[in-house]
């Protein structure tokens, strides 16, 4: 088995299973409760999108619009909330990569997911992990998305690529996880669910 074969198949085993999806609260409740109080959280999901390429799988993100209420210009997975009419968090995260970054849903297989994780926006999002098929062609939604990009899971995977910033919230100190890939800055929920991938990685035979 070649390298890259060997990653996509450490992240299929390091992953929750599709039949033990998980249940909040997040792994970070504690952290969310001091900054938050510890009521009631929106449920929200994400897709964590690997992209099978040559030198091994490939992650998808997309850059946010400067004009939005919240993280406006940040780098995050495609998701949002999830709505009264999404069976649950695997459908909710296929809609949003669909309307944020055009990519159907026939492109997209589900295959498991990280543990529940707690934003200082209110949301506990569900990642979902999943294969796109890696012939799809983003059309980004211009209102919501600037750009679409991909990262190589390799890139995460080096210990060198991951750094801690600080910074006042509300009052509170806060230390929060980024990597800085050539002109991207991933941090906050995006890298702690990145970091979360990482760590069952490196946890699993």
């Amino acid at each position: 088995m070649n390298a890259a074969v060997d990653l996509g198949t450490r992240v299929q085993r390091a992953v929750r299973s599709l039949d033990d999806p998980p249940q909040g609260p997040g792994w970070n409740h504690a952290e969310i409760a001091d900054l938050l109080g510890a009521g009631p959280r929106r449920a929200a999901a994400v897709l964590v999108a690997t992209i099978a390429r040559a030198d091994g799988p490939w992650i998808l993100f997309t850059q946010r619009t400067e004009n939005l209420a919240q993280h406006a210009g940040q780098v995050s997975f495609p998701g949002g909330g999830i709505e009264a009419q999404d069976a649950n968090c695997i459908v909710a995260a296929l809609r949003e990569t669909r309307e944020e970054v055009g990519i159907d849903a026939t492109l997209v297989r589900p295959f498991g997911y990280l543990d529940c994780f707690e934003t200082i926006s209110g949301y506990c999002v569900t990642p979902v992990v999943a294969q796109v098929d890696p012939g799809y062609r983003a059309t980004p939604d211009p209102r919501e998305v600037a750009d679409v990009f991909e990262v190589p899971l390799a890139f995460f995977l080096d210990p060198a690529n991951l750094r801690q910033r600080r910074f006042d919230w509300r009052g509170k100190q806060r230390e929060v996880w980024e990597f800085a890939y050539n002109d991207r800055i991933i941090w906050g929920a995006t890298a702690a669910m990145l970091l979360s991938l990482v760590r069952r990685m490196e946890a699993t035979p």
